[in-house]
């Protein structure tokens, strides 16, 4: 491989490296050959069980161990063996450092070979050393072992360029002296996003972000309470959020169910967990902080106002009936007024003549 190939390797070494969480599988690297192998944590006798590789060791200690390369291809590969700082990328999985970026601190502590050579469809042991430095700091250190090839490829210029495709597993060593757990949130955001269907709730997106402060690692879970609503994290499926020490994640947690009250109350409440190397808990207070929100009910104030206009249009419309029969009535009084005189008049009138009528006949019959 010419020189100018070697300084364009692409860096981009996570092609297949997602698979150095539990359980190994084989990899595929781009390469003519179709090159296809597995590294897993191993015994001097070949791969044992183990997915990951958990050793708690003094400063200024040292420890040996092995691992395996199988090679499920049909030709012989020289496969490149290194080590490097381990992290947690932002969804939680297990990844690290490519080979043009220098570890500064658990990677620096295991001493293994260059290269291992693996016949075809074959498997070979491969021991390896850690070494805790007298100065290291107690707590959790996270390391990656990785085999790798380096096949031809080009960029996207039509260059040619090496690609190195890497498998490999996590190794987590615990320097002893005092494990002290600790975090902080901060960062926490709130947005409402209102449904217009009236008789419907919103939801919140809400945002915070948790660093690692402590020498522990922590498993970060907890629930995001807003108003009426609230959601467990990390949601039901998803990988587990892992935080080394110094590392911090963004998380976004989505809360249905959250009716607008104009002010919707809530809070964050974050409960870690960590646990020692023989799986016992390791005590982590849990800490919870606001994260109200202001949600105001557009939807239900247009049709509470619906309804005022309803209310008042059928009080308008019965007043209106009101006066009209008011009206009615005073007109019916009025014209029963003018025809009441004349009427007395014509009853006067025949109640004299029938006086007169009456008093004639009385005075024809004297004798």
């Amino acid at each position: 491989m010419t020189r100018s190939l070697v300084t364009r390797v692409v860096t981009a070494l996570a092609v297949l490296f997602a698979s150095m969480l539990l359980g190994v599988p084989a990899a595929h690297a781009a390469s003519d050959a179709d090159i296809t192998w597995s590294v897993t944590p191993a015994d001097e006798s070949g791969p044992d069980k183990r997915g990951v590789i958990q050793q708690e060791l003094d400063p200024g200690t040292s420890r040996s161990d092995f691992f395996a390369v199988r090679n499920l291809s049909r030709t012989e590969v020289t496969f490149a063996l290194s080590a490097a700082d381990g992290y947690y990328t932002d969804t939680g999985r297990f990844n690290m450092l490519p080979s043009d970026q220098e570890s500064v601190d658990a990677g620096l502590w295991i001493d293994l070979p260059d290269t291992v050579t693996v016949g075809p469809n074959g498997t070979v042991v491969v021991p390896f050393t850690t070494t805790v430095p007298e100065d290291a700091i107690p707590g959790d250190h996270a390391a990656g072992i990785a085999a790798s090839v380096t096949s031809a490829g080009t960029d996207a210029d039509g260059s040619q360029v090496g690609v190195e495709s890497r498998v490999g597993f996590r190794i987590m060593t615990r320097v002893t002296g005092d494990i002290v757990p600790s975090y902080v949130i901060s960062g926490v955001g709130t947005a409402y996003d209102m449904s217009w269907n009236p008789f419907r709730p919103g939801s919140v997106q809400s945002t915070f972000t948790v660093e690692n402060t402590g020498n522990a690692s922590l498993v970060v879970t907890g629930t995001a309470a807003i108003g009426t609503g609230s959601a467990a994290f990390p949601a039901e499926g998803a990988p587990r959020q892992e935080l080394l020490p110094g590392e911090s994640r963004a998380f976004t947690v989505a809360v249905a169910d959250v009716w607008p009250t104009v002010f919707v109350p809530g809070s964050i409440d974050v409960a870690p967990t960590a646990v020692d190397l023989g799986g016992d808990p390791v005590e982590v207070a849990a800490q919870s902080v606001p994260a109200s929100s202001w949600a105001f009910p557009v939807p239900q104030a247009l049709v509470l106002l619906g309804v005022v206009l309803i209310i008042a249009a059928l009080f308008w419309r019965r007043r209106r009936f009101a006066a009209a029969l008011d009206r009615a009535r005073e007109e019916g009084r009025v014209s029963a007024g003018a025809a009441g005189p004349a009427e007395r008049s014509d009853a006067s009138s025949a109640n004299s003549r029938e006086q007169h009528d009456a008093g004639g006949l009385r005075a024809g019959d004297r004798p």
